[in-house]
């Protein structure tokens, strides 16, 4: 029988495990996904930048910094953060065409021009 899981609970324990170690990065990226993941939108951004800087070579980082930004229609910093993800290695051109995360940028020229070339 599969286990349900209750954000609420998995937030305030990685919440005070945070406290005791405010540079617990595993802990960091996992509050940033579920703040964004119930809605928390900006403190899923609060996670993603303070991620982004202790893991500043992390192209999954900059990667979910984009995606927030993305949400928050901070599209000319989305599109920074998703330019470096892709400098920093991030490949997933099939993820970044379905992300629903990146709806507000898919249209953008910018955003079409790093498509293509995380193609070719």
């Amino acid at each position: 029988m599969a286990r349900k899981t209750d954000p609420a609970f998995e937030i305030t324990f990685y919440e005070s495990v945070l406290r005791r170690d405010p540079r617990y990065a595993d802990v960091v990226e996992i509050l940033g996904g579920l703040y964004t993941k119930t809605g928390r939108i900006a403190d899923g951004l609060r996670m993603d930048r303070k991620l982004v800087r202790l893991r500043p070579g992390n192209a999954t980082a900059h990667y979910n910094l984009a995606c927030s930004l993305a949400l928050v229609k901070r599209k000319a910093e989305a599109l920074r953060a998703l330019h470096r993800a892709i400098e920093l290695g991030y490949d997933d051109h099939k993820w970044l065409e379905e992300d629903p995360d990146l709806e507000g940028l898919k249209q953008s020229p910018a955003f079409l021009s790093l498509l293509q070339k995380l193609k070719a």
